[in-house]
């Protein structure tokens, strides 16, 4: 099928304004890239979402074994537990002594705490609804775990949240799981990333879209999430862009500068960024890019048109991460130079604020919501 025939425009309303759409109308298929918003970082979670989570082994088993090794005899708090207070009741299954579970949407809390009475674990588990950076209890607990990684280690908050627990929340000698978190970059071209498909939204992912906008009061330019991106498609060697070292120096601004050498020729406009995961200090990293997981790829736009690259040339890329005016939830600010081998140097640069800011202020948005007539 040509790519052009699976293309369509859908409508959404917006606070009042009707927004167009570009989607690709068929249907999602097992390992096929897909391309959505970003949505882990907003308050629109539904049971399809959670469920995706609930049911993600990879990550599951990981957190389980960390929890295994942690828990028994411990009090445990479990911060953004949802609807399934799934880590709360992996704690008492692990032996944990006391459990207590926090969760800040109210939808989610009050499924939460029913979940809790259908499972009989109203006496184990000491559910309080409210934002784990205001909430207060006593006394501490010996472990935090925390299901709120980002697809970009720190785009949910989990640094300003996680910093605070330990600050508030954790005894001094306590620990947090998960034990570290990793953003990865490398450089790609995005309609590389989808082969023969179309550059649009999944179908499924327009109605999450429109609850991000709805939820921010008008449409900006979300972070680009592409699932099921393939490997081979990377044009660079990859690097961290971002750490967040939860059981050390938990650091909740960063910069990083980093040198990404093309290793094949072809052409590319933007990074690629993926998580890398450990639950524990020794263990082998949840790798998105590499492992099926409920997480995905992120891909950053850095130049306004395709660059063509070789074996040799450099990408130079900073990444910086900065709370944003939530006071939990990161900004982050990307620019590069391209430096090739013939002695040429192109500039991009990218501005992702966690909501408001621009839209349609790069080419790749003005193709995924076009206006007038096609």
């Amino acid at each position: 099928m040509e790519r052009w025939q699976t293309l369509v425009i859908e409508e959404i309303e917006v606070n009042g304004q009707t927004l167009r759409v570009l989607v690709n109308s068929e249907p999602e298929q097992g390992d096929r890239t897909a391309l959505w918003p970003s949505i882990g970082e907003y308050p629109i979670y539904d049971p399809f979402l959670y469920t995706t989570m609930t049911t993600d082994e990879e990550r599951n088993k990981r957190f389980r074994a960390a929890l295994a090794q942690l828990a028994p005899g411990k009090r445990v708090l479990d911060l953004g537990t949802g609807q399934d207070v799934l880590w709360a009741r992996e704690s008492v299954q692990a032996g944990a002594r006391q459990v207590l579970a926090v969760e800040v949407i109210a939808d989610s809390f009050h499924k939460a705490a029913a979940n809790l009475h259908a499972y009989g674990l109203q006496d184990r588990v000491t559910l309080l609804c409210g934002e784990s950076t205001k909430v207060e209890f006593a006394p501490r607990v010996d472990v935090c775990v925390a299901e709120i990684i980002g697809s970009l280690a720190s785009a949910e908050g989990a640094a300003v949240v996680l910093d605070d627990a330990k600050r508030r929340h954790l005894v001094p000698e306590g620990v947090i799981v998960p034990h570290r978190a990793v953003t990865q970059a490398a450089a790609v071209c995005l309609s590389d990333l989808f082969a023969e498909q179309p550059v649009a939204f999944s179908a499924s992912s327009v109605k999450y879209l429109q609850s991000i906008f709805n939820w921010n009061g008008a449409p900006f330019d979300v972070r680009l999430r592409v699932e099921n991106a393939p490997p081979d498609a990377l044009l660079s060697e990859s690097a961290a862009i971002e750490e967040l070292d939860f059981n050390g120096k938990l650091r909740t601004r960063q910069q990083t500068t980093t040198r990404l050498e093309i290793k094949r020729p072809g052409r590319i406009d933007g990074v690629l960024t993926w998580l890398q995961l450990w639950c524990l200090p020794d263990e082998e990293p949840l790798d998105v890019l590499r492992m099926t997981s409920n997480w995905a790829s992120i891909y950053f736009p850095l130049f306004q048109t395709p660059l063509s690259v070789t074996t040799g040339d450099v990408l130079e890329l900073t990444f910086a991460m900065a709370i944003g005016d939530d006071g939990v939830h990161p900004d982050y600010q990307l620019s590069a130079t391209l430096h090739t081998a013939d002695g040429r140097e192109c500039c991009g640069s990218f501005n992702s604020p966690h909501h408001g800011g621009s839209f349609r202020a790069h080419p790749i948005y003005r193709l995924l919501f076009p206006t007038g007539q096609r």
